[in-house]
């Protein structure tokens, strides 16, 4: 049955529409529709703006405005007839569908979102290839591209009102079930290679149950459960008669039209207006694998590029370094930068030291309050700060100390490279019980730095007997001992890094017992790694092999860096 209304409710769709779509006055121009019909419409001269630190999704600024509208036209009228030229039809592989909600969002775009959606279609050359391959090589329609236009205006670190992320805004837990890792090291959902694949997978599944483009990416929105259970429940078969009950949300109920506005405008954005677009280039680059914890900074450093080109194209790691989690990491790096940077690598150079930041006390700070808020001991902060109480002023200002880690390439083939750093080695030999957090804390570094300088492949892989090697900056510093009291330890010299070689070397002569291997440590000599040593070289040169050192130094890999002291047996 076909439901006319009355004259009275045309009336008021129209001048909801107009009102809404109105929005900010603007220069009168056509709207086109794929029919060929034209009407005058007011363009939008204000453009929606977002504060980037916070990557609201785009396609949700004007979400409430889009459902006042959609919501003013008629779901259960008959659908009207598709008009368009034959080879317009041919040009999509998505069911298309001429009715009023499409229409409301043809008008949309090319109006009170005109510049909006022109950022889209700037942003959406930057990924169309790695989307439409991977829609290719599963037999999905090309269209589907532009469901990532809809999701997140192809924005990587979008994030909606519901906490979805991402080109696709995956949900976590559907993220989680189609193979994205979402931990505290990375999210997945921001990759754009891994999250499209995830992608792909999930509209491959939808349409497989539904059998229906529309109903499947209707499952996309609202969730497969909502769109079976209204199927059954009403016993209709396809979205648009689903929609037409009060049923469906109204976020869901505008996201097929919405998808197909938005192909068949992106299809041929110059026939509806959209010209003169700043398109962007794909992002093009080489991958690197790389231990765990290394920093940006570190990364830009060896490939000759900056922090920031490092982070655009990894927006999957949320803290800024490859995770701690892992052995190794596939790090992006800009395009013909692997040689230089597998190059550079081997003579990166980090040195941890001691920064400072002020903080004021305001009402209701405590000594305790501080401490949580940056993470330090209150030992620590009142000896920085030469306070022999926890009583506080108001207004005063307290200095806090953390960790600053600073990276320099070595110099290639130089001789003075070993001494020149000397002042910052030291060597730790692990003692029964001991950790890598304890040993951390001792020093006052990152465990991911521990874990860097020995080429450990995960942060605790650690036993006792094992030598570490730390290069701190020699100036007053302060370690917490196991009681957590406070130890001002003076300029470091050679003598202490002498001494700290004899817990290695150890002789029968005098007595020492400083690890569990002193009854074999007569028949070992020490060698102190040289600016390009290799474990082969050394194992040529002390006739060993390379399995051997390693084992004699309980080395998990074949990474060694200049200034570390190896044991070898005598020759």
């Amino acid at each position: 049955m076909i439901h006319t209304p009355c004259k009275f409710v045309k009336t008021l769709v129209i001048l909801s529409l107009s009102y809404f779509l109105s929005g900010c006055a603007g220069d009168m121009h056509l709207v086109t529709y794929p029919d060929n019909s034209q009407v005058e419409s007011s363009e939008d001269a204000v453009s929606a703006e977002l504060d980037p630190a916070l990557e609201k999704t785009e396609p949700e600024m004007c979400l409430d405005q889009e459902l006042f509208a959609l919501d003013q036209t008629i779901w259960n009228e008959e659908m009207s007839p598709l008009s368009i030229d034959p080879d317009l039809i041919k040009l999509h592989d998505f069911p298309i569908v001429l009715n009023k909600q499409v229409k409301m969002y043809l008008h949309l775009f090319q109006n009170k979102q005109r510049k909006l959606f022109a950022g889209w279609l700037a942003r959406s050359t930057a990924y169309m290839p790695i989307l439409e391959a991977e829609l290719a090589a599963n037999g999905l329609p090309h269209d589907l591209v532009y469901l990532a236009m809809i999701e997140s205006g192809y924005n990587p670190l979008a994030c909606s009102r519901s906490m979805a992320v991402g080109l696709w805004q995956f949900m976590q837990p559907t993220g989680k079930q189609y193979n994205l890792e979402i931990n505290k090291f990375v999210d997945e959902r921001r990759d754009v290679d891994k999250s499209t694949r995830a992608a792909v997978a999930y509209l491959s599944d939808l349409y497989k149950e539904f059998g229906d483009w529309h109903l499947a990416v209707a499952a996309y929105n609202g969730g497969p459960g909502k769109i079976r259970n209204g199927l059954n429940k009403y016993q209709v078969k396809t979205f648009w008669e689903l929609a037409s009950k009060d049923y469906l949300a109204s976020e869901t109920k505008h996201y097929v039209p919405k998808l197909i506005a938005a192909l068949i405008i992106a299809r041929q954005p110059e026939r509806y207006g959209f010209t003169n677009i700043a398109y962007h280039a794909s992002p093009r680059y080489d991958v690197l694998s790389v231990g765990p914890g290394m920093s940006f900074e570190a990364i830009a450093l060896i490939s000759e590029s900056s922090p920031k080109e490092i982070k655009k194209l990894n927006h999957e790691l949320r803290l800024d370094k490859t995770p701690l989690n892992v052995s190794s990491y596939d790090i992006k790096i800009p395009e013909a930068k692997a040689a230089i940077a597998a190059k550079n690598l081997s003579r990166l150079h980090s040195i941890v030291d001691t920064g400072f930041k002020s903080h004021k006390i305001r009402k209701g700070d405590t000594l305790a309050k501080i401490c949580d808020l940056y993470g330090i001991n209150q030992t620590t902060l009142l000896k920085v700060n030469k306070l022999r109480s926890a009583k506080l002023a108001r207004g005063q200002s307290l200095r806090i100390p953390y960790n600053t880690v600073s990276y320099r390439l070595l110099p290639e083939g130089s001789a003075g490279t070993l001494a020149d750093n000397r002042q910052n080695l030291i060597l730790h030999q692990i003692k029964p019980g001991e950790t890598v957090s304890k040993i951390a804390t001792q020093y006052s570094v990152p465990i991911e730095m521990i874990a860097s300088w020995n080429g450990l492949d995960r942060a605790h892989t650690i036993r006792a007997g094992q030598q570490l090697t730390l290069y701190i900056k020699q100036h007053k510093s302060f370690e917490i001992d196991e009681n957590k009291s406070l130890a001002i330890v003076e300029n470091r010299t050679d003598n202490f890094l002498k001494a700290e070689r004899r817990k290695i070397h150890v002789t029968e002569a005098n007595g020492s017992a400083s690890s569990p291997t002193e009854s074999v440590a007569s028949s070992f000599e020490s060698y102190s790694v040289q600016n390009g040593d290799s474990l082969w070289a050394i194992s040529q040169k002390f006739s060993a092999s390379p399995t051997d050192i390693k084992k004699w130094n309980n080395l998990k890999t074949n990474l060694i860096h200049p200034g570390i002291v190896l044991k070898l047996k005598k020759v």
